[in-house]
């Protein structure tokens, strides 16, 4: 019974370090949100994997590395609505 107690309190605390690692309550999309960023800052921290990235897109380094970062903000989409919530769809205005 003692090492499933330690175990559990190892694993909260892991939890409580790490966000990444989740907890009971973590969403699929926010599971899905740290996987994605956590790769994308990968991507962008290594830069031979970088390099590769862009050698590929035939882009530059820089445009590549800045697409990663702009992609890190919502990087599997709107968050999906709460229970009771209607969804929140965003437009862009035109500003002539």
């Amino acid at each position: 019974m003692a090492d499933k107690l330690r175990t559990q309190q190892e694993l909260e605390r892991l939890q409580a370090k790490y966000i990444g690692t989740g907890h009971p309550d973590t969403t699929s999309w926010e599971w899905k949100n740290n996987i994605h960023r956590d790769t994308y800052a990968s991507m962008v921290g290594h830069p031979p994997l970088l390099s590769y990235m862009a050698l590929a897109q035939n882009e530059p380094m820089a445009k590549v590395r800045a697409q990663l970062i702009r992609k890190m903000l919502q990087p599997v989409g709107p968050p999906p609505p709460r229970e009771g919530e209607e969804p929140m769809v965003i437009t862009r205005q035109n500003s002539d």
